[in-house]
């Protein structure tokens, strides 16, 4: 098998390498280095990924059709002229949804093979094969596959065009569809040592080199979904290709010099002139890491200071306080400059993935520990609310309020669902929630960063010698964290401890929110029972020391319940407040304050809370069974109007529990943001 030079990340992006000298300057620790504990709460995560979203996704894959369209497409290969291409009553848009659904085999291919690499399973290893066998008849002699037309050239699906790559720019989702089977492939491979997916992913992108372009005879377009541009990039990085990534850089400098001019795809105007956020939250996403990841391998400065921009104006005017991101259902995009509203938020689960690939590159550049924050936020919050516990049911949109419907979903309620016609959420999970051990820890020379806390087991390149850590912890229950030193061949080096911003009272790193309480949080950290003292370097206490077998670092955060006001410009959150506790957001649901409406709930402007650990919630939507959370109660008042039309309020107890963990019992009222004064009181 061929020689690789280059450092592989099994995540939606990569590492610098060998032979790019100027990648990322601080390396992420692929997920592959990173064992999460059993049992823990990223355990339980991965374990229901693993034992319940994959497997699902697999079986709708058979059951909706997604292999069909690729048996359907190779008998068309092999039988050219046959009868059904005749008339258009034969159309693809009758057996697929969407354009991009092969996309939903290459998502669940990925994930399953993050899965793989950490329990290893013949049987699923076999059986992904089988589906590479299905999906490899489907490409055609030059490399092309999209199943799209391929089943029926003449009469291809709706979003589709004449011809290769004239819809690409409007909906086909040609180079959409090549980017997740370039990711799924890279990981198969790694996880596996078969190039088989890797050679038929080159094939399909070897066409697109030759056929999109500037240069003569080619099509000048640019991808109306963006994905393409990160996939490539990590092609180039595996393979030590060059073309893939001068073929990434085309799709992004062409932006805004095609024909279609389209602020929802952000190719309204090029890449390097965009200062904010805007369009289609998820395509924007995927873009803003493409960008990182290019101008990260060629040195670019013009992309760095696009994606730095664009980065401030996400944090600072469009990020909910969840880490979501995309206000609108219209065009499922990112709002106006402090355009937040609650109950209509559109926060697609999708987004919210694409705001962690972004916020890791952010890291990977400039090293600071700010970019952790809003990564961790994003992803206790907004990422994970998007699955159900058991890794059953999905949410497309996760609103910060609920009065127990959603207007913009066919049915009006709002509940998760097992399956999506449009299923781009459920299988990103698959291939996300497996790769979260990636996110852990980073290196730079002699610098090992901390920057997730999880139970686990890990080793790391340290200057290229092994260090073996043994992370103990019950996070995000509690801030209390144990690292043990298990092998450290690298001797000395600079361990750095993230101390996460709302320890030192910062909500995000910008002034978009701000803890409204007199309360300050205080953490110690020490190695063998030695305290370590120090200013904070970028958001990281820097420990140095000749680290030997069986030095164990404690590390404790205060984590108090704690209240979060927004800035003065987010008209939708005036008068009201929020409830955090560590990395988590609270809401008040139905659920667990009977008779209560959380609408006319009104907190004191100083309230006490109680801390209820090991809180059981029974998941009466899915398998059943109760899973526990640590919960906060609280002295409210409720608000009500008499018939006579006369204001009241009469004194109760609320309960709050973690935002990822609502609506586990059915539909109903929720809040995240609770009135502090009647201004802030719901009709």
């Amino acid at each position: 098998m061929r020689r690789f030079t280059a450092i592989i990340c099994l995540l939606t992006g990569f590492m610098g390498t060998a032979f790019a000298q100027s990648g990322y300057p601080y390396t992420q620790v692929p997920f592959t280095s990173v064992k999460i504990t059993p049992g823990t709460f990223w355990g339980d995560r991965i374990r229901a990924a693993r034992e319940v979203t994959i497997p699902l996704a697999f079986s709708k894959c058979e059951s909706e059709h997604r292999y069909k369209n690729f048996e359907m497409a190779a008998y068309t290969l092999q039988h050219p002229g046959h009868p059904g291409l005749q008339t258009p009553e034969w159309n693809v848009a009758k057996f697929m949804g969407f354009s991009f659904d092969d996309t939903d085999v290459y998502k669940t291919i990925e994930g399953a093979s993050y899965v793989l690499q950490t329990f290893p399973d013949a049987k699923l290893k076999a059986y992904i094969d089988s589906v590479l066998d299905v999906v490899g008849a489907a490409q055609e002699s030059d490399g092309y596959l999209y199943t799209a037309r391929t089943i029926n050239p003449e009469h291809p699906h709706g979003w589709a065009a004449d011809k290769r790559w004239a819809a690409e720019e409007h909906a086909s989702h040609e180079l959409y569809n090549l980017g997740h089977m370039v990711d799924a492939a890279c990981a198969h491979y790694q996880a596996t040592g078969s190039d088989k997916f890797l050679n038929i992913a080159k094939r399909y992108a070897d066409c697109v080199i030759k056929e999109v372009g500037a240069g003569e005879g080619q099509a000048c377009v640019v991808p109306g979904h963006q994905i393409a541009e990160m996939a490539l990039a990590r092609l180039y990085v595996l393979t030590g290709e060059k073309k893939y990534l001068d073929e990434a850089k085309f799709l992004l400098d062409y932006r805004g010099k095609t024909k279609i001019k389209n602020i929802y795809s952000q190719s309204d105007k090029p890449v390097v002139d965009q200062t904010e956020a805007w369009g289609h939250a998820v395509r924007a996403g995927y873009m803003y890491a493409g960008m990182a990841d290019v101008a990260a391998l060629l040195g670019d400065s013009t992309y760095i200071k696009a994606i730095d921009t664009i980065y401030e104006n996400i944090v600072s005017k469009k990020y909910y306080l969840t880490g979501g991101v995309g206000a609108r259902h219209q065009g499922e995009a990112f709002g106006a400059d402090y355009e937040l509203p609650n109950l209509t938020a559109y926060n697609e689960t999708c987004a919210a993935i694409s705001m962690v690939y972004l916020f890791e590159r952010m890291f990977l550049l400039h090293g600071d520990a700010k970019y952790i924050d809003c990564l961790e936020r994003t992803l206790y919050n907004g990422v994970i609310s998007g699955m159900s516990v058991d890794g059953g049911k999905f949410f497309y949109p996760n609103p910060l309020s609920s009065d127990g419907h959603y207007r913009f979903n066919a049915d009006n309620t709002m509940t998760r669902q097992p399956w999506f016609g449009c299923a781009c959420c459920p299988s990103n999970l698959c291939r996300f929630i497996p790769s979260m051990p990636g996110y852990v820890y980073g290196v730079r020379n002699n610098n090992l960063y901390v920057n997730l806390f999880a139970a686990n087991t890990a080793t790391i390149k340290v200057n290229g010698k092994d260090v073996t850590l043994e992370e103990t912890t019950q996070y995000p229950w509690d801030g209390d964290i144990s690292i043990k030193v298990l092998q450290n061949k690298a001797k000395q080096f600079n361990m750095l401890v993230r101390i996460p911003g709302w320890v030192q009272s910062k909500v995000v790193p910008s002034d978009l929110y701000a803890f409204n309480d007199d309360i300050f949080s205080t953490y110690e950290v020490s190695v063998n029972g030695q305290r370590v003292e120090g200013e904070l370097e970028n958001g990281y206490l820097v420990i140095n020391r000749n680290w030997k077998k069986g030095d164990v670092i404690r590390i404790h955060f205060d984590m108090p319940v704690r209240t979060v006001v927004a800035n003065p410009r987010v008209s939708d959150d005036r008068g009201r407040i929020a409830v955090e506790r560590g990395p988590l957001v609270y809401c008040a649901e139905w659920a667990d304050n009977e008779g209560i409406n959380p609408h006319h709930l009104l907190l004191a402007r100083q309230p006490k809370f109680e801390v209820e650990a090991s809180y059981g919630i029974q998941n009466t939507e899915g398998d059943g069974k109760t899973f526990n959370v640590t919960a906060i109660t609280a002295q409210a008042q409720e608000a009500s109007v008499t018939p006579e039309g006369k204001l009241t309020a009469k004194d109760v107890r609320v309960k709050l529990i973690p935002y990822y963990a609502w609506n586990h019992r059915g539909a109903g009222k929720m809040d995240v943001w609770l009135a502090r004064s009647l201004s802030g009181l719901e009709d």
